[in-house]
């Protein structure tokens, strides 16, 4: 066992492990550390993310959770660059995803092209993964309960602080019909106090990413496409992201302004939509 800087993947599997442990040998962990032969302190560090197992380490752990070869390889493969700074993960892999946002402090975000995954409503996720064409017909509504409840993060009474900055270019990207559209807007409206929009006219060199903090961990930027997600704890990648944040703190409207920018949205001109149905008032 190697003690070293944890990482968000490092904690997230970490996690897996306690979990696993409490569920699989419903075993304690002074218990397990004394059915291994080991320091408690060993079984805790590991599962903080905080010291790397060894592969016999993670063989006796698991196995003694009742898992098999099969489950030990997958583990592992997650397992080996879990200690990086610069990690990539398959898209579909969204626990070390939902691990970040659960534990953080703070939340920041920047998003050009679309509204951020935790402010979206349902019906305007379920368009975004049909017209993206990445997620099978049959997984979407998997994918969509998984992203609203991912929302709960907001609703705790430890929630983290948070602040969402949306490109006005997301807002007139058509997701959906209209009255998916305005039901977004609307969400969004209701939420100023953790949005805030940036005009269409200011150019933001940066395709998005978002700037996880926390308490007693090192902060993390994270970034995705399609096909990746990439958690990143480099320090210098880190302050970047700092600048970013500062710059869109500047240019971007604030509260009153931005409540006012979606409301446009919610309540554009009449004859806009002439025959296109009624609209929020």
């Amino acid at each position: 066992m190697t003690v070293i800087t944890a990482t968000v993947c490092s904690r997230a599997l970490g996690d897996e492990l306690r979990r696993l442990r409490e569920t699989c040998a419903d075993l304690r962990g002074g218990q397990m550390a004394m059915r291994l032969g080991w320091h408690p302190s060993k079984v805790t560090n590991i599962e903080k993310g905080k010291a790397r197992a060894s592969e016999i380490d993670l063989v006796q752990y698991l196995t003694m959770c009742g898992k098999d070869i099969d489950f030990f390889e997958d583990f592992r493969r997650q397992y080996k660059d879990a200690f990086d700074e610069y990690i990539v993960q398959v898209s579909g892999n969204l626990r070390t995803l939902a691990f970040a946002e659960s534990t953080a402090k703070s939340i920041t975000s920047y998003d050009i092209h679309t509204v951020p995954g935790l402010v979206q409503t349902p019906e305007y996720a379920d368009a975004l993964y049909r017209l993206g064409g990445f997620v099978a017909e049959e997984r979407i509504p998997a994918a969509v309960r998984f992203r609203t409840d991912r929302q709960a993060v907001l609703q705790r009474r430890n929630r983290p602080t948070c602040r969402f900055y949306i490109h006005e270019l997301a807002l007139r990207q058509r997701v959906g019909g209209d009255r998916i559209m305005e039901d977004q807007y609307a969400r969004l409206m209701f939420n100023t106090d953790i949005v805030r929009i940036v005009p269409a006219d200011v150019v933001v060199p940066s395709s998005g990413c978002v700037l996880w903090e926390y308490e007693k961990s090192l902060p993390v930027a994270f970034t995705d496409t399609d096909l990746v997600n990439v958690f990143v704890q480099d320090p210098g990648a880190i302050a970047r992201t700092r600048l970013l944040f500062n710059h869109l703190e500047q240019v971007a409207l604030n509260a009153g302004q931005s409540r006012t920018k979606l409301a446009e949205y919610v309540s554009p001109p009449r004859e806009e939509y002439d025959g296109r149905g009624p609209r929020l008032a």
